[in-house]
C-alpha cells in the first residue's frame, strides 16, 4: 500500500473522516536511528498524528507535535507539512522499554504548533495525562476546537496508521438528536476495528469493513511520503541569526561550523568564505 492520506465523509451526517497509512516514510524514519521497539512505535503514532491533524486544518505550512516529558522519552516529535512530507524523532530515549504511555511519557505536555508560510505561528499545549496519545489529542480537540474528535493510532515498527473521526459543525438539516445519534453509531462501529486491521488493510477494505451499511464517500488520496524540511540555506540563515563576528570566531576556533540534522543526518560544513558570503550584502 503506498503511503498516503484517504479522506471521506459520511453522507447525510455531519461526520467526516481521515485514514492515513504509512510504511515507506514510516520507515525512512526510523532508518537513521536505532529506536527500541516501544519508541519506534510511539514514533509510528506521532507521524500519524501530524499528518492526521494536519489534514483537519487548512493552511500552508508545517504542523509540528512536540512532547517534552519527564518519562523515559524526554523528548519526541513529528511534523507534517501541507503538502505530504513527514518527518520524526525521539531524543535520549536509548533505554525507554515500557509499553506503558504513561512510563513512556511521565508528566508531559504535548506542543501542536503550526506554522504557517505567510501569517501567525499558532500554538496550543495540553497536559500528556491519559492513557494514550489518542486520548490526549481527543482533549486538545474538546478543548481547543469543541468539536467531537476520535482517534485511533497502531504502529508495529514497520507500518503505521491513524484514523480520525470528527463532528463537523452543525447543519440545518440535521436535528440535534440525530446529528447526536449519528455521531455514537459511527464512533461505535469504528471502536471494534482492530490494530491488526488498521495494519494490514488497505483503505477501501477497511471503510468497507466498518461501515459498508453507511453512505461513505471517499475521496481521491494524497501521497505522503518522508523528507527532511532541513537545507543548505535554513542552516544558513540560523548562522546568520547569531550574527557574523560569533560565526567567525567559532570558525577561527574550530575551522568550520558544522551542524548535524538529527532528522536525516545530513552534514552541513561551511568554513570562513561560505561564512563571508552568507553575510554578503548582495547575498537575501
Amino acid at each position: 500500500m503506498p503511503d498516503s492520506l484517504q479522506r471521506f465523509i459520511f453522507d447525510n451526517t455531519d461526520v467526516r473522516g481521515e485514514l492515513v497509512q504509512l510504511q515507506q516514510s514510516y520507515q525512512d524514519a526510523l532508518s537513521q536511528h536505532h529506536y527500541t521497539a516501544p519508541v519506534a512505535c510511539l514514533l509510528g503514532d506521532f507521524i500519524s498524528a501530524a499528518a492526521l491533524l494536519s489534514a483537519t486544518l487548512k493552511f500552508d505550512g508545517i504542523l509540528t507535535l512536540q512532547a517534552r516529558t519527564g518519562g523515559q522519552v524526554p523528548l519526541i516529535m513529528a511534523e507534517a507539512s501541507s503538502t505530504g512530507q513527514l518527518r520524526g524523532i525521539a531524543r535520549d530515549a536509548e533505554n525507554a522499554t515500557s509499553e506503558d504511555f504513561q512510563t513512556l511519557l511521565a508528566n508531559g505536555n504535548l506542543a501542536i504548533t503550526i506554522t504557517p508560510h505567510q501569517g501567525q505561528r499558532y500554538q496550543g499545549i495540553v497536559p500528556l495525562d491519559g492513557e494514550s496519545l489518542a486520548q490526549c489529542l481527543e482533549h486538545y480537540f474538546q478543548q481547543s476546537e469543541q468539536l467531537s474528535t476520535r482517534l485511533w493510532f497502531a504502529s508495529d515498527g514497520q507500518r503505521s496508521t491513524g484514523m480520525l473521526l470528527q463532528e463537523l459543525p452543525a447543519s440545518d438539516i440535521i436535528d440535534i438528536e440525530t446529528r447526536r445519534e449519528q455521531w455514537q453509531h459511527l464512533t461505535h462501529l469504528a471502536h471494534t476495528i482492530t490494530d491488526q486491521e488498521l495494519l494490514t488493510l488497505d483503505a477501501h477494505t477497511l471503510l468497507h469493513r466498518l461501515y459498508h451499511q453507511e453512505q461513505v464517500r471517499l475521496f481521491e488520496p494524497s501521497p505522503l511520503c518522508f523528507q527532511c524540511s532541513c537545507s543548505e540555506q535554513r542552516t544558513a540563515n540560523a548562522i546568520k541569526a547569531i550574527g557574523q563576528q560569533e560565526a567567525e570566531d567559532i570558525i577561527e576556533q574550530q575551522g568550520a561550523i558544522s551542524i548535524h540534522c538529527e532528522f536525516c543526518h545530513h552534514h552541513y560544513r561551511f568554513d570562513l568564505a561560505a561564512i563571508r558570503t552568507i553575510f554578503s550584502p548582495s547575498v537575501h
